[in-house]
């Protein structure tokens, strides 16, 4: 089976924002949000909720690198501001977390599976949205697996993170239900892609 890809693994609608390196607006699902605490911190805002006026960037290593080397937050913020030390990889290492802990939630609400057959089961009855599948896994045997057809494709969590979403020491397969967390679980690690990927930009989708 070939596996198609997708590019686009958000919802378009809803408010834009404009992101403070590139100067191209996106749909704010797309963007990180910071904020800025009460010492001057730059505090990232991965769940949209934290108080303040929003400061936001593409999810792209190169973006964010670029804001806090040419003291972008601090224009955007109009102050002085401390940015912390590695934030790429501190926000990498925050994007793992949330999207582990969105497929672990998925998964206890019956909205994931792991393991190569319950998988392929989920693909043959149309039950699946999104694949999942280690980026350190046997090429061969991740081949055998199609992305479903106008769904979505995740493929750079390691055998070990995704292992952690399914309470297991490593896994290299799983997918996702239609709708529910599912959706939250792509739109994060479509963000988290562009930190970790070369290139990267959003979920792949199949044709």
């Amino acid at each position: 089976m070939t596996r198609g890809e997708r590019t686009d693994g958000h919802k378009e609608d809803g408010p834009e924002r404009k992101c403070i390196a590139s100067g191209e607006s996106f749909p704010a699902a797309q963007l990180l949000r910071f904020v800025i605490s009460p010492d001057g911190m730059v505090v990232p805002d991965l769940a949209g909720k934290l108080p303040g006026r929003g400061i936001w960037i593409k999810p792209e290593r190169a973006l964010i690198e670029q804001a806090a080397k040419k003291n972008l937050f601090a224009r955007a913020a109009k102050q002085p501001v401390t940015v912390p030390d590695d934030l790429a990889d501190l926000l990498e290492r925050l994007l793992v977390k949330r999207v582990i802990e969105l497929i672990s939630l998925a998964r206890k609400g019956g909205e994931a599976v792991s393991g190569y057959e319950k998988v392929k089961d989920w693909l043959i009855k149309d039950e699946a949205e999104t694949l999942i599948q280690a980026s350190d896994g046997s090429e061969r045997g991740k081949s055998k697996l199609s992305t479903p057809y106008e769904g979505f494709f995740i493929g750079w969590l390691t055998a070990d993170e995704l292992g952690q979403a399914f309470g297991r020491e490593t896994t290299i397969h799983a997918a996702l239900r239609y709708g529910g967390l599912g959706q939250r679980v792509v739109e994060e690690a479509a963000k988290l892609k562009g930190l970790r990927v070369s290139g990267g930009d959003a979920a792949r989708k199949g044709k």
